[in-house]
């Protein structure tokens, strides 16, 4: 469909038919001090000068550094088949799949990924995605909040600050308790999970690796929680799952991830993908879209949207969740990731990850004055304590072209001297040796 600008004649019939006299008469209810004084727009410029400015502006941005930096999103390699597949026109331009007869490409590439999701957490069934691992978190605590018509959550304080920040922000006109138990030097406290757990607690949410990058069991936290009633949330990470011990085996009732490290890259924020599983009891508190499959009135295969509670489908007071959408792009680029991979290479994956990074660990450690911040498993990523300041640290080798990890000060109160550094397969020991020596010199 061609943009049509709007002439003056269509102007004057618009607002003859809103019966306003003028667009100004139309806007009076707005006052004077609230309208943008000026746009500050410039003039029109060409295409070629346009690029030029873009590319003088981009080239602002520091690259070609060697980053340690994790946190919650990193930098994996990315097979060359996930960019030839998805970029496929027909994935781009695919809309919302309600007409099973025209959509069962892309409704049968989201069940695909809902499987690929279920085997990789261990749980009974998935949905199509959400916007991010944040918003998975928040929509699992609503779910457990429906299952259990309770509004009290514990949470451990070694989830990610930023899915708790969200979490706040989210549920502060929902009347809800969040409970946070801090975090033993960088660990998750299951005794005191555990003991905040009570007859009012409708989820407790804990994260592993946590975002301190420690690995924990939570088999019996997630018992303790079922005793009570109360639904057991985790947060993992999808590349690492391949290799440690699965929600499902733990007894999770709901699993959810940040789907980024599956095939999408580090993009200045975005996009994300939120994973979500649970068990079958949990399914149908489950919000956005779930394709099922089924057959035809000739017994052949098909795909179709199922389980529906969406607000345009029911009431909305009814409805499971407001979400309307999901990531059908960056979940089908997790499908092509994965399946690119395969089992033996997502494990592969992970296997380099934690070699790399228990590696960077042993040579930081040989450095005077760094330490490890517990002695904790750890998997991808790893925190290390400093004898400066993290964020001199970090200032001082980003302008040598290395960003050696994250300030976890930023965040935590008393851990300036901490630092979280993170290593994917793409993390050469080179790399790692490069960042060593230049830390040691900054210490010496």
């Amino acid at each position: 469909m061609p943009f049509i600008p709007h002439t003056d004649d269509d102007v004057r019939t618009m607002l003859a038919t809103i019966g306003a006299g003028s667009v100004e008469e139309l806007f009076a209810e707005i006052g004077p001090d609230l309208r943008p004084r000026s746009f500050d727009l410039p003039k029109g410029m060409s295409e070629m000068a346009v690029m030029a400015r873009l590319e003088a502006l981009a080239a602002k941005n520091a690259s070609g550094l060697k980053s340690f930096l994790g946190a919650g999103f990193y930098d994996h390699h990315i097979p060359a088949t996930v960019d030839a597949l998805t970029s496929r026109g027909e994935f781009y331009t695919a809309y919302t799949p309600y007409q099973p007869e025209a959509s069962q490409g892309t409704l049968q590439a989201i069940y695909e990924f809902q499987s690929a999701m279920c085997r990789l957490m261990d749980m009974h069934g998935a949905n199509a995605s959400v916007y991010d691992g944040g918003s998975a978190i928040f929509e699992a605590m609503m779910m457990a909040a429906r299952k259990t018509r309770r509004r009290r959550f514990v949470i451990s304080e070694a989830v990610s600050p930023i899915y708790r920040i969200m979490l706040t922000s989210y549920t502060i006109n929902l009347n809800f308790e969040l409970v946070t138990v801090p975090h033993v030097n960088g660990m998750t406290d299951l005794a005191g999970l555990t003991k905040a757990i009570d007859a009012e607690t409708a989820a407790v949410l804990v994260q592993s690796p946590n975002f301190f990058g420690c690995i924990t069991d939570f088999s019996d936290l997630f018992a303790a929680a079922r005793a009570a009633g109360a639904v057991s949330v985790v947060c993992a990470n999808p590349v690492l799952q391949s290799v440690l011990k699965t929600p499902g085996a733990m007894g999770a009732d709901v699993a959810v991830a940040e789907g980024q490290g599956l095939g999408l890259p580090l993009s200045f924020g975005g996009p994300y993908l939120g994973v979500m599983t649970c068990a079958k009891d949990m399914i149908r508190q489950m919000p956005g879209r779930i394709v099922g499959k089924t057959v035809d009135a000739e017994g052949k295969p098909g795909y179709v949207l199922t389980l529906q509670a969406r607000e345009q489908h029911i009431r909305r007071a009814k409805a499971t969740s407001n979400i309307c959408s999901n990531q059908a792009l960056c979940a089908l680029r997790a499908l092509v990731h994965l399946c690119s991979l395969g089992e033996e290479g997502l494990k592969r994956t992970a296997g380099l990850c934690i070699e790399r990074a228990h590696y960077a660990a042993k040579r930081l450690c040989d450095l005077p004055g760094v330490s490890m911040m517990n002695d904790a498993p750890f998997g991808n990523e790893f925190a290390v304590r400093l004898p400066v300041n993290a964020y001199e640290a970090i200032d001082k080798l980003t302008a040598k072209g290395v960003v050696p990890g994250f300030p976890l000060g930023r965040y935590y109160p008393g851990l300036e001297n901490c630092l979280l550094v993170a290593c994917t397969e793409k993390t050469s020991r080179e790399d790692i040796g490069i960042m060593a020596e230049m830390l040691g010199g900054l210490l010496a």
